[in-house]
């Protein structure tokens, strides 16, 4: 008997057979794991990305000069003191007893150094109307913001003795606390509210209290677990809150969902009256099959980012890979165990307002969901035209993406005008273009005292000015020690990114060849917010066609030798990349065009953020792999059980479609609850991945799939004779065999006789 049942093949078979037979050294071992990794990272901590790893090109190589130099530039601060009309100036007596009252007021908390006045730095504005004190915060300027709270008030003080004019703070310390107080809580209510959402859409989809705990137990150890081996994979590969923000993300949709694969294949076959041992069995083999292909193909996806040569990007791939692969491991071992545990108790806490469902056995005349049985008809009926209809409706969608802008997003794009700071932030660089934001020109010699390169710090300066690069003032600090000089370039332009990008051209390109650059020894790498953005961009577009070509080969390549089958492969690869571009135009025409852009509070952005097309291609590339896997194995499934091959895809989508619904609307409530954020890039992301996912689990998974698998019929199963010699990873036994292991090699010949065209 034993050699019998050993014929099942395939590592979550096993897994899942172990696990049922172990069941409780299996739970042991994954609370083992998840406290281990937990503990062993709490004691590792974590390595954050390093402000000089996180560009490319020559703001790296500023940003590494001066860390090496020691050098802690202060969180510097502004107060932009305004006359509120024309008759005003800064002559005026009224405004020179409010500039005294400034520099006195922030002087006197102790908190500042540095205090230097309009008059004395010539920061006053060509009509008169403007001047700015400027200032350093002392201490470290990363935790500035914490500090920089009697500074405002003092300059509030200030402003309530002058009505008539316009007295107003910004700087790093005071963006950064204003921006902690009105989303730093964001996030955390995003991240706390969606378990609960997930956890009360699986309690109507099972409609027992047990049965929707389990997933979301398991995701959320997996997701304990992966903080954990973060923290000591951080010394290695450095990671970041955002890396964090978006491994809790993918940990609970992918968690949550093979879970759920697993849970309704377990409950279904129990339905149609197998015992519990085998309905493990069967969904070990099947839907557990199913979880490792998926997750396997995810994590490729995942792996894609590590390709970016971006530190952020590379910290949120390696991430989201491990949480993919510890939430795959933990459905297939440590679920089934809990299964066995819980026998028929998994049906405790039934909803009395929810009517448990009849289920008719697999395989039963009505089957699965009556909305997807009407839909399907009318697509079998006529696939070719349900597939140019849908595909025409996927390309109209996906249209407003070839005039896709991207760009990173201003301040007053990012936020919009409900903050204060931020219109602040539009006055100094309307008063002062760049002022707000200033090039910034680290200068390292071997000398920078030297006379030559004096001379060629001096030229700079006028020559910054005289391209029209720059308006002036252009400030310089010399740090004599470490032989580094730091040049502030306020850019013409300011908040407008296409001109100030012109004027940091002109710097890179004419100014700094014709003064610093003639210079022996002497480098000069331009950074600051403009510059920063080039950077990223130039190094972003260039990595976008490598990590293109490693998902979608790698995933062809998977889906290849998971399915044996070039047809399956190939239109794995084409939907996949349907939805994503549907995502894109939807992006497109809500945040670009502004087309319902009111909906969801995304008016006059008009562009989308840089690192997001990239970022989401590599998402939903592997999330959408969930669906596509778990529906074509069912349809795998039955056509290897003698059913045609229309029959085969009427019942593998329809007896999905319920798990699917299910699992897409957990993940749009998620991803939606990212839509609602303040902030326009995380509500570029949520609204991006919650739009792909819904058109992925509706017209992808409903409509064009069973109908592109109806028009190519047996073709489906294709697989060139010079193929044959790839790895078979298929591992494909009918539920009968499964259920009835002691027919042993009689059911074998069966079940390899039914491999159709594999």
């Amino acid at each position: 008997m034993r050699n019998r049942e050993t014929r099942v093949r395939g590592i979550a078979a096993r897994a899942g057979g172990w696990s049922a037979r172990h069941r409780w050294a299996a739970v042991g071992i994954w609370v083992l794991f998840v406290v281990l990794a937990t503990g062993l990272g709490s004691a590792a901590g974590r390595v954050d990305v390093k402000d000089s790893d996180q560009m490319g090109g020559e703001t790296h190589t500023a940003a590494r000069i001066v860390e090496d130099a020691g050098i802690d530039e202060p969180a510097g601060e502004t107060v932009l003191i305004q006359a509120k009309s024309g008759a005003v100036k800064a002559t005026d007596a009224e405004f020179r007893a409010a500039v005294d009252a400034v520099v006195t007021a922030v002087e006197g908390t102790g908190e500042v150094t540095g205090v230097t006045s309009p008059y004395d730095a010539k920061t006053i504005s060509q009509d008169g109307r403007s001047a700015l004190v400027q200032f350093d915060m002392r201490g470290e300027a990363d935790t500035a913001g914490e500090r920089v709270e009697p500074v405002l008030k003092a300059v509030e003080g200030v402003q309530k003795e002058h009505e008539s004019l316009r007295i107003e703070e910004i700087g790093g310390a005071s963006m950064m606390k204003t921006f902690d107080d009105a989303f730093g809580d964001d996030f955390k209510k995003a991240e706390y509210s969606a378990v609960p959402v997930a956890l009360g859409i699986l309690l109507v989809a099972f409609g027992a209290l047990v049965a929707a705990l389990v997933p979301v137990a398991l995701a959320i150890t997996a997701i304990i677990a992966t903080m954990g081996l973060m923290g000591l994979v951080s010394h290695l590969q450095p990671m970041s809150e955002t890396a964090n923000s978006v491994m809790l993300l993918v940990g609970l949709a992918v968690g949550v969902d093979y879970c759920l694969f697993y849970l309704r294949r377990e409950r279904e076959e129990r339905a149609a009256g197998r015992d519990a041992q085998t309905a493990l069995r069967i969904a070990a083999a099947t839907s557990g099959r199913a979880i490792v292909v998926s997750g396997v193909t995810v994590c490729v996806a995942m792996a894609g980012m590590l390709f970016t040569g971006i530190a952020e990007f590379e910290a949120m791939g390696l991430a989201s890979l491990m949480v993919v692969a510890v939430a795959m491991v933990g459905s297939v071992t440590v679920l089934p165990a809990l299964l066995s545990l819980l026998g028929e108790r998994v049906e405790k806490g039934r909803l009395p307002f929810l009517r448990r469902r009849r289920r008719r056995p697999s395989g039963s005349a009505g089957e699965g969901s009556r909305f997807w049985t009407a839909v399907l008809k009318r697509v079998l009926a006529k696939p070719l035209l349900a597939a140019a209809v849908a595909v025409g409706a996927l390309l109209a969608v996906a249209a407003p993406a070839l005039g896709m802008k991207t760009q990173n997003l201003t301040l007053d794009q990012e936020f919009g005008d409900a903050l204060p700071i931020v219109q602040t932030y539009n006055r100094v660089n309307e008063a002062f273009p760049g002022g707000s934001d200033p090039a910034e020109v680290v200068v390292k010699a071997d000398d920078i005292n030297a006379p030559e390169v004096r001379a060629a710090l001096a030229d700079f300066r006028e020559r910054a000015i005289g391209s029209g690069a720059s308006r002036g003032p252009v400030d310089i600090t010399v740090h004599d020690q470490q032989n580094v000089a730091l040049v502030y370039v306020p850019l013409v332009g300011g908040s407008d990114q296409d001109k100030a990008g012109e004027s940091l051209d002109k710097l890179r390109d004419d100014v700094r060849p014709a003064t610093l650059g003639k210079v022996a020894g002497v480098e000069a790498p331009i950074t600051g917010q403009v510059a920063g953005n080039k950077d990223f961009n130039d190094q972003l577009v260039g990595s976008v066609l490598p990590v293109f070509a490693f998902v979608v080969v790698f995933a062809f390549l998977l889906m290849l030798l998971s399915f044996r089958s070039l047809t399956v492969a190939l239109t794995s690869i084409v939907l996949n990349l349907l939805s994503v571009g549907a995502a894109y135009g939807i992006l497109v025409a809500v945040f670009q065009h502004g087309w319902g852009a009111s909906l969801v509070g995304a008016e006059g952005v008009g562009a989308i953020i840089t690192w997001l097309p990239l970022f989401l291609f590599v998402i939903l590339f592997g999330l959408s792999m969930d669906y596509h896997v778990f529906v074509v194995s069912r349809i795998r499934e039955a056509r290897l059980r003698g059913r045609s091959t229309r029959d085969a895809i009427q019942h593998g989508v329809v007896t999905t479609a319920g798990v699917v619904t299910s699992a897409a609307v957990i993940m749009v409530a998620v991803f939606a609850i990212f839509g609602t954020l303040s902030m326009q890039s995380m509500k570029q992301m949520g609204v991006g991945l919650a739009a792909a996912v819904l058109i992925d689990a509706t017209i992808i998974r409903g409509v064009l799939l069973p109908a592109v698998m109806s028009l190519l019929g047996e073709r489906n199963w294709y697989l060139p004779k010079w193929l044959h010699r790839l790895p078979d990873l298929t591992h494909d036994e009918s539920p009968e065999a499964i259920a009835s292991p002691e027919r042993g090699g009689e059911g074998e010949r069966g079940e390899r006789g039914e491999r159709v065209g594999v």
